[in-house]
């Protein structure tokens, strides 16, 4: 028994330090690391398809704003009983940093400001979808990290030699403080690490979406499809493995019927989009202009010089 005490994951000692007042929540940094991660992937991949790279920039300018208070609705909504209530404080709704960001939320309604966007630029939106697909996957990987510094999406109790161990964590007046405490050492109980199951099965995504790119060629918005399909396959089953607080809707977890539906939707979805992958000019139109008014001066250079 020692021995399998001994291959357990601990749990971070806390989630918060502080430098003088202000607090560095480890659940933020691993939330903008995931952002920034992101960004640098989208960047390298929207240029090689021929996409201009301040379009990406105006994206992250729309798309991160919007996706945090769509996240943040989708956890607010499907949780309500966590902030309102006898007991409960609604001011807690807006506390972002101790936690909170439905996945869900963020994507459908940062998507849809990124989409009104593109109209608004008269550019296709299949591209850019497809060009941050694998990094938005491998920033809900790293974000993942956050749960477990927060000890939250956990499974059920588990002896399993890599179950994860929760302690039970104090403020500075002892108090119990699970989010922005310290461990004591005393171990409340080993649950399985879905945070951990997740976060592997989105690394794995990520690379199956890099090489399902390049073997079959995907475009028009199939490579984002294929990620959505991808990471709600992987949510369905560690759904049904979670253990912590959630709504249940004829006795399943929200999130489990959530991750089912927008499976199907998605693989319809990824069937009924356009094979093959896009040309630069399709990506961007200027790309065309451009390539014509280059074309037009060097025949007009060619016939200065002829004559």
């Amino acid at each position: 028994m020692q021995n399998q005490l001994l291959a357990n994951i601990p749990s971070p000692p806390q989630g918060v330090w502080y430098l003088g007042p202000i607090p560095l929540r480890a659940y933020a940094i691993c939330i903008i690391i995931g952002m920034l991660v992101a960004l640098s992937l989208t960047v390298r991949r929207y240029r090689a398809k021929g996409g201009d790279v301040d379009v990406v920039w105006d994206a992250a300018i729309v798309a991160i704003p919007v996706g945090i208070i769509g996240g943040r609705l989708y956890h607010v909504i499907t949780d309500y009983d966590k902030y309102f209530g006898p007991g409960k404080n609604p001011w807690d709704a807006f506390n972002i940093s101790a936690g909170g960001l439905g996945i869900w939320g963020a994507i459908a309604l940062g998507g849809l400001g990124v989409w009104i966007l593109f109209r608004m630029k008269k550019l296709p939106l299949g591209p850019f979808a497809d060009a941050v697909a694998p990094g938005v996957i491998l920033a809900q990987a790293i974000g993942r990290l956050g749960n477990w510094f927060n000890q939250e999406i956990y499974g059920r109790p588990t002896d399993v030699p890599w179950a994860l161990d929760i302690y039970y964590r104090v403020d500075q007046n002892g108090d119990f403080a699970p989010l922005t405490g310290r461990s004591t050492g005393e171990i409340i109980t080993s649950v399985h690490p879905t945070f951990l199951y997740e976060l592997l099965w989105n690394v794995a995504v990520f690379f199956f979406l890099l090489w399902a790119e390049k073997r079959f060629r995907l475009g028009h918005g199939r490579v984002f499809a294929l990620y959505v399909v991808g990471y709600t396959l992987g949510r369905f089953w560690i759904e049904l493995m979670r253990d912590d607080s959630a709504t249940m809707i004829l006795g399943l977890r929200v999130n489990t019927w959530v991750s089912a539906i927008v499976f199907i939707v998605a693989l319809i979805v990824y069937f009924r989009l356009p094979k093959g992958q896009e040309t630069p000019e399709e990506v961007d139109p200027r790309n065309e202009v451009g390539e014509s008014s280059l074309s037009e001066a060097s025949s007009e250079a060619k016939t200065t010089n002829n004559r």
